[in-house]
């Protein structure tokens, strides 16, 4: 009879959530279940009303999240039972989500939404939710001129998708729902509260969405006070206290504390035991890190998904340009986590396959049964680097690191009549090799080395040219992550260490990632000769990085403006 235990991890991405069921043995992943939300990513007009959103706008509805959390976790449960695991072998649940992605909730944590539903700024903001780049631009200004040394942690910017800027757009545009928030939370905080009844507010969040130290100055109401007058109450909206001296209103929990226990009547409707320990919630990206075994310094995580995110721990705190920040125990216990990233990577090439790519190659795709981008992928598996007369600059959705900036947008370079699609695939995943080689030289010339990378993700496990090519482009090993669900098992990693030894988890976070995370026993070796002819390529992606992206030339801004006010016309 299987006497092992189990813990569930919940993962919320940008379209869809999933949930595997782990067992807390060796990790393996006994069952899962994924569901997709309906409404998929905002950015028209509001759901069942009229109101059209201003541009940048990348909007959530809450209800989607609440669907999904009922229908991974009761499928995964019923798929475990027809398994012969019982109920009460399950021993706790983890959570993740998109950050920042957050909601302004009432005092009974019911979603603002439900009392404006025609309101655009009371719905759940995306991470990937731009229009609030001008309130990024002004707090990163003020913050300049004021000397913060929070900025240090930062990369010297103030990012448009965090929290923070997102909630100063709140403050300037409607200022009614700001009022009526009683707390602004991080969707996953949100789903920890439906889950235990409690109101918590997770570290990691309030270190790199909010600023949050317990170590340096943090974001302070002098600053938000300088930045507009009354914003310094936000600090209520978060914690439930003025930020300062008062005990907050709202738990803040640590990475692999407990966040509360499951509630009866949702153990019930989940068909699992009321009572087990719920984990702090964690960063999508944040979690995925755990689930290859890694703690040591100096190894660098890529999250490859719609965008990509870049985790890196070392056991000091060290100023690097563009970094998304640097947090004490944001990602393990005793380490500082740096954050940086690229804020487009799938949705680059699928931006590409849905509007560049003629109907003769999807008709071939079709015909012999593959996907376009297996298609796509087979193409251009016969060219060689520097065989495409191309370079692309990989910013269609902005640059998230090193330059912090969502205004600037992509280039390709080197366009003729005989151009062939298949080129321009690869060369797009050459500009995303180059955009990581640039997050990789920024740590190297702030004094920490990036000895191998790690990778997980969909891209990473399917697609071999792209990962030879990061390998190529870098001049690093690459180990890929045997999960093929890395943040949910990463979830159920941190469920574990928060169940602990005594309900048959494990004693600590330490022992969960070596028994709980794993690689795939083959690794991506560079190639030696590639590898040369990427360097004469990432020379002139760099020349171009800081003429387009320095201010040297903004023309990408201009663009810009020209199009928001012909749209206004």
């Amino acid at each position: 009879m299987d006497k092992h235990h189990y813990t569930i991890g919940i993962d919320f991405g940008t379209l869809s959530a999933r949930a595997v069921v782990a067992d807390v043995t060796d990790g393996t992943v006994v069952c899962q279940s994924s569901f997709s939300y309906p409404h998929g990513v905002i950015t028209e007009r509001l759901p069942e009303t009229d109101v059209v959103l201003p541009e940048h706008f990348c909007l959530a509805a809450v209800d989607d999240y609440r669907e999904a959390l009922w229908q991974t976790v009761r499928e995964a449960a019923k798929e475990a039972a027809a398994k012969g695991i019982g109920k009460e072998q399950i021993v706790g649940i983890g959570i993740d989500a998109t950050s920042s992605t957050f909601l302004p909730v009432d005092a009974g944590g019911v979603p603002l939404c439900k009392a404006f539903p025609d309101r655009p700024h009371a719905f759940m903001k995306l991470w990937k939710h731009h229009h609030a780049q001008a309130a990024a631009d002004d707090l990163t200004g003020i913050a300049k001129g004021r000397h913060e040394v929070f900025l240090e942690r930062t990369g010297g910017k103030i990012n448009a998708e965090w929290m923070l800027p997102k909630l100063l757009e709140i403050f300037r545009e409607d200022r009614e729902i700001f009022d009526a928030a009683h707390y602004f939370m991080e969707i996953g905080d949100y789903v920890a509260y439906l889950l235990t009844g409690v109101f918590t507010a997770s570290r990691g969040p309030l270190g790199y969405k909010l600023l949050h130290s317990e170590e340096d100055p943090s974001i302070t109401p002098a600053f938000l006070s300088a930045v507009e007058e009354g914003f310094e109450g936000v600090f209520a909206k978060i914690y439930g206290t003025d930020g300062e001296d008062a005990e907050p209103e709202r738990k803040v929990v640590s990475l692999g504390e407990c966040a509360g226990f499951l509630l009866k009547e949702v153990a019930e409707e989940l068909g699992l035991p009321a009572g087990i320990p719920v984990a702090a919630a964690n960063i999508d990206a944040h979690v995925a890190f755990p689930t290859l075994g890694i703690m040591d310094e100096h190894a660098m995580l890529m999250i490859l998904g719609t965008s990509c995110c870049t985790i890196l721990i070392d056991r000091d705190s060290r100023p690097v340009e563009g970094v998304f920040g640097i947090v004490k125990d944001g990602v393990l216990p005793g380490f500082y986590g740096y954050e940086s990233g690229q804020s487009a990577v799938g949705d680059v090439l699928s931006f590409f396959v849905g509007h560049m790519v003629p109907a003769a190659y999807q008709e071939e795709a079709e015909k012999r049964g593959l996907s376009i981008h297996e298609l796509l992928t087979e193409k251009a598996e016969n060219i060689r680097p520097g065989g495409t007369g191309l370079l692309v600059m990989d910013w269609f959705n902005g640059n998230r690191s090193v330059l912090v900036d969502t205004g600037l947008s992509g280039v390709i370079l080197g366009l003729t009549l005989e151009t062939k699609p298949e080129e321009i695939y690869r060369a797009l995943i050459e500009a995303l090799a180059f955009g990581i080689r640039e997050i990789i030289d920024s740590y190297e010339q702030a004094g920490i080395p990036v000895r191998e990378l790690y990778a997980t993700g969909g891209i990473a496990r399917k697609n071999a040219l792209f990962m030879q090519i990061y390998a190529d482009v870098t001049g690093k090993k690459i180990h890929i992550a045997k999960a093929p669900e890395g943040s949910a098992l990463g979830s159920a990693i941190f469920a574990a260490a928060c169940a602990g030894k005594e309900r048959g988890g494990h004693p600590d976070l330490a022992s969960a990632i070596r028994t709980m995370g794993h690689t795939e026993p083959y690794v991506y070796e560079p190639d030696d000769g590639n590898h040369v002819v990427y360097d004469r390529l990432y020379a002139e992606y760099n020349r171009l990085h800081d003429y387009f992206g320095r201010g040297e030339n903004d023309v990408m801004k201009t663009l810009m403006t020209m199009k928001e006010t012909a749209l206004v016309r």
